[in-house]
């Protein structure tokens, strides 16, 4: 085979600077006698690399070996190698979907039923219904970023080197800009491909709408599907600390990185993405007239870059900042919500799995099976270790949210909360501030609608003189049994002997009353009682 010459530099580089129906005739031109000696038609007779793909039924992927000198693949057009005859076999392999939906990986549905069949859960037919709409997410998310990470890995392999190459070898893999179908320049903010639509589950407390949000996370995040794909896939992150780091990330961006306006703004959209395009809320709730004013627009530039949302709330989106300031500012962000994600309600469940777990430790049982957590704990008494878990408990429930005192208004009188999440609707007294204070049922019912759970320390032993104290105990537990509240108690001693029963004294009706209280106080520790719903005010 005689010698051929490649194109001179200087026509190839002249092409670099020129656009439009001049940069295809200098090409081709440039081109024109490796194309007479491959029979490549369409470059020799035609006017532009287009009528090179079109004509053409010559291999377009071709390399002209001569000393070291590599002549690398020219693509058009992702139209035009569509129309290929599909001569480059692994090319077209890379770029098949698969259409089985990634079999290899169990469903939660089978995951669930497999802990179910193990003995770790109970069967629940509302958290079926939520994990059916999460693995519809779940199948929707791993094609979606399967293909955005097939996509990067074929632009890398076309454009990368494989190997060191020469000044000749680096000249001919030149690609002039109207021959690439992606443009480097482009902006990669938004994207042309809709994300699936997220998922928005609300209920009753404790119905494990965490737990089903979570076996969607490790499921995802631990997909070997996805472990090809360059970026963080998913994060999970309470709601109220979500905020609270995007209004610290927009003081840092005006204070440090000297940024203002939408310069600011598209730096913590950049940031929050990076962190994982998926997001999954737990507890999301609106509270804030800070936050209320900005969600509709972080959301929107979230939404915009391709983000997914997955949230749990004990509230549908449309009672959101309910009796906020300036709601309806905030009602578009609510229509964004509905647009944009899909309900799943899950109020008709009757369970509360927050205290129900294999092991006493797991506070976060979605369906919870086996024995109950422990929630009566004696100091003293060889347990060494009361005071500790009645704080871990307390602090595992509230999960780290703002705890501060509250005012209950009860017919005009004032009835102080010292201790209270209002995010979980938690509350902490000591006995002496039920009990050793003039407080009636009234007042108690007005805790127990209040708060689904309430922890009581420094309960006393009981004695027989101390009949006020006996009284609003036994009024206190009776109110809180009618609410189903879940009561965490930190006492002294076990219920059969916080107060002795004397029942041949016939003239201390609080010595029969208590033995009532003593029997409820032992029915509201075991798994039933804590599976039970909360009653309180807002759900009724």
């Amino acid at each position: 085979m005689n010698a051929i010459s490649p194109p001179s530099r200087s026509a190839l580089l002249s092409c670099k600077h020129m656009t439009g129906n001049a940069a295809a005739l200098r090409f081709r031109k440039a081109s024109l006698p490796l194309a007479r000696a491959f029979g490549l038609r369409g470059i020799a007779r035609n006017k532009g690399p287009a009528a090179y793909h079109t004509n053409s039924s010559s291999n377009r992927y071709f390399h002209i070996r001569r000393s070291k000198v590599k002549w690398n693949p020219i693509r058009f057009s992702s139209a035009a190698t569509n129309n290929d005859n599909n001569n480059d076999n692994t090319t077209s392999t890379n770029c098949d979907k698969d259409e089985n939906n990634h079999p290899n990986e169990s469903s939660l549905i089978d995951i669930y039923n497999s802990l179910v069949q193990a003995g770790q859960l109970s069967y629940d037919t509302h958290q079926i219904r939520a994990l059916h709409e999460l693995d519809r997410l779940r199948n929707e998310c791993l094609s979606y970023l399967s293909d955005e990470s097939d996509a990067t890995t074929h632009h890398h392999s076309s454009t990368t080197p494989q190997q060191p190459q020469s000044t000749y070898s680096r000249l001919f893999s030149f690609t002039p800009s109207w021959a690439n179908p992606s443009t480097p320049n482009q902006s990669s903010d938004t994207h042309t491909k809709r994300p699936p639509k997220g998922v928005y589950l609300h209920g009753g407390v404790g119905c494990g709408k965490t737990y089903c949000m979570d076996l969607f996370y490790h499921s995802l995040s631990s997909s070997s599907s996805l472990a090809r794909h360059p970026a963080k896939i998913i994060q999970k992150v309470h709601f109220h600390k979500f905020m609270l780091e995007i209004h610290k990330s927009m003081h840092q961006a005006k204070t440090i990185h000297k940024l203002s306006g939408n310069d600011a703004f598209a730096h913590i959209l950049q940031q929050t993405i990076q962190r994982g395009r998926i997001i999954c809320f737990d507890e999301f709730q609106v509270t804030d007239i800070a936050d209320a004013l900005i969600l509709r627009r972080l959301f929107t530039g979230l939404f915009q870059r391709g983000a997914v949302m997955v949230a749990t709330s004990n509230r549908p989106p449309r009672d959101l900042y309910l009796g906020g300031l300036q709601r309806d500012l905030f009602l578009p962000f609510i229509d964004l919500l509905e647009e944009t994600l899909v309900e799943v309600g899950m109020w008709a469940s009757e369970m509360d799995y927050r205290l129900v777990g294999k092991e006493s430790g797991d506070a976060a049982a979605g369906g919870g099976s086996g024995r109950a957590h422990k929630v009566y704990f004696v100091e003293g008494e060889g347990d060494v270790n009361a005071e500790t878990e009645f704080e871990n408990l307390f602090v595992a429930l509230t999960k780290g949210a703002p705890i501060h005192s509250v005012v209950l208004d009860v017919s005009g009188r004032q009835v102080l909360v010292p201790k209270a999440s209002e995010e979980y609707n938690i509350a902490r007294f000591s006995f002496y501030d039920l009990c050793g204070k003039a407080k009636g049922a009234a007042d108690y019912l007005a805790i127990g609608e209040r708060f689904n759970t309430i922890f009581i320390e420094d309960v006393p032993r009981l004695k027989f003189h101390e009949v006020n104290l006996v009284r609003r105990w036994i009024t206190l537990i009776d109110a809180l049994y009618e609410c189903h509240v879940k009561l965490v108690v930190l006492a002294k001693t076990s219920p059969e002997e916080m107060f002795e029963v004397d029942l041949s004294n016939q003239h201390c009706d609080e010595a029969f009353a208590f033995d009532r209280t003593r029997s409820r106080m032992e029915e509201m520790r075991s798994e039933g009682y804590l599976k039970k719903k909360w009653v309180g005010a807002r759900h009724k």
